[in-house]
């Protein structure tokens, strides 16, 4: 490859147009070659890259990234990504969509339009609404979170926002985003999403622990309740009166470099995690354990049976009244998770 389509390919997180490489000095031949040997792969249609660059992509996140971008490579108008599109630039935690499909915002047109597998959305924006990230325009955390709330409902909108809010957005942001959009299509669910959205989820799954807590139909949990004793302090996901609702997942188990949170080796881990379930129990109260399967479908129904006779059961033996708890609660704030920061995808390199 020649300086211009590295060049190009550099600027563009490895993708090239077929109209890019010819300007930059390939012919058809050469194209078509290149893609017949494998060397490079169409990513979409007139859209390519080096095949040994898409083969480094193992993840979702990494795999729309890709393709949203080389959507974005084929139209031509002016427009901003949006929704999903948006979410995975910004790195926001969201739940995948059914159907995977490009968003992007543009003036011009009526209504939303869906062409090859890119939704055109017709809604307008200020211009302190759009951020650059790695060159690419996106709408902002709180614009995306409340898209994606008219778009896919009530629970996906919860997940995004909670999510922006973890990530720096304040209530105002969400305020300010949704006073322009009161009376569009589906903007009724919005201001549920506002008023049940929570900065002190740390995880999409905390976020969707929540939700099925609220289901129970006994209330709302406080997230992150603290208990402190003998030098030892521990933070609970959610609690509802005297009972406890904990989010497990494997991540917890996974050392970084596997994508996971764990310091220590798996036996250390669930030791901790059983020492621990001692220690917040000594305080006269039940715990309940939930995983990401009791989240959906069937599962979701016999998690919050067995969460309601747990919790109806730690009601009994020791009632719903925490003022005891008083003398235990942490006097500093909740140490915050680290994030990790990740590129948006691998570097390409020529």
């Amino acid at each position: 490859m020649n300086a211009h389509v590295m060049a190009r390919m550099s600027a563009q997180w490895g993708l090239i147009t077929r109209t890019q490489a010819r300007e930059a000095g390939l012919s058809d031949h050469t194209i078509d070659r290149w893609v017949r040997t494998g060397f490079w792969v169409a990513v979409r249609r007139g859209v390519y890259a080096e095949s040994s660059y898409v083969a480094l992509l193992t993840t979702h996140h990494q795999r729309r990234l890709l393709a949203d971008r080389a959507a974005s490579l084929r139209v031509a108008a002016p427009h901003t990504m949006s929704h999903h599109s948006a979410a995975h630039v910004l790195r926001l935690g969201v739940l995948h969509e059914r159907d995977p499909t490009t968003h992007i915002t543009r003036p011009g047109i009526v209504g939303s339009h869906l062409r090859h597998g890119v939704k055109h959305h017709l809604a307008p924006h200020r211009p302190d609404q759009v951020l650059i990230v790695g060159g690419v325009p996106v709408l902002d955390g709180p614009r995306t979170a409340l898209d994606i709330g008219r778009e896919c409902g009530y629970l996906q909108g919860l997940v995004a926002a909670d999510s922006a809010l973890r990530m720096g957005a304040t209530r105002a942001d969400f305020e300010s985003a949704l006073f322009e959009m009161w009376c569009w299509p589906y903007s009724t669910v919005l201001r549920d999403i506002i008023a049940s959205m929570s900065a002190h989820a740390d995880s999409v799954a905390e976020t969707l622990g929540r939700d099925l807590v609220e289901d129970l139909g006994y209330g709302r949990p406080q997230l992150q309740f603290g208990l402190t004793a003998d030098g030892q302090t521990a933070w609970c996901d959610l609690r509802l009166g005297r009972h406890f609702f904990e989010i497990d997942g494997f991540i917890k188990l996974l050392p970084f470099e596997r994508g996971g949170v764990a310091t220590a080796p798996p036996d250390e881990v669930l030791k901790s995690a059983k020492l621990r379930q001692d220690f917040v129990t000594s305080f006269k109260t039940g715990v309940s354990h939930l995983t990401w399967e009791d989240f959906f479908g069937r599962q979701r129904h016999l998690a919050l049976d067995r969460c309601r006779r747990e919790y109806l059961d730690t009601c009994s033996r020791f009632g719903t009244d925490i003022s005891d708890l008083a003398q235990f609660r942490p006097r500093r704030a909740r140490p915050r998770p680290a994030v990790r920061q990740e590129p948006l995808l691998p570097r390409w390199m020529p």
